[in-house]
């Protein structure tokens, strides 16, 4: 419970942070910050052959989504933090799960939602006015 608590502040601390940050793109922001956390998979499991292929390949797809989420759409781009969110889940599942650190999946996925819904509203609020 306590990886979920602390997952939601940081989401929080983010979406405060990047409103704080006037002069910058948020949506690339955002896009970059989606286009990172795949990459620390990567980074957890470089010592598995398999596992490391297999999270360079969702890294890539995520990377994608990002790009595609900043050129087109946020839905696109809220869209890729739940599958994100769902991909920390799903994670478990993997034989080498031990690679990744205890309770992360959980503080991940915590995190990709709090940002997806809040790129929901965001996208919501500009269609509105």
């Amino acid at each position: 419970m306590n990886s979920i608590i602390i997952g939601i502040a940081s989401g929080l601390l983010i979406i405060l942070g990047i409103m704080f940050l006037n002069k910058l793109d948020k949506r690339i922001m955002y896009g970059l910050i989606l286009s990172g956390i795949g990459w620390l998979y990567v980074g957890f499991t470089w010592s598995d052959l398999k596992s490391f292929i297999i999270t360079t390949i969702q890294a890539i797809i995520f990377l994608f989504i990002s790009y595609y989420g900043v050129k087109r759409s946020l839905y696109i781009m809220a869209a890729g933090y739940f599958l994100h969110g769902l991909w920390d889940l799903a994670y478990d599942l993997f034989p080498d799960n031990h690679l990744i650190p205890p309770h992360y999946d959980l503080f991940c996925l915590s995190i990709d939602f709090t940002i997806g819904f809040y790129l929901l509203v965001i996208q919501y609020r500009s269609i509105r006015k």
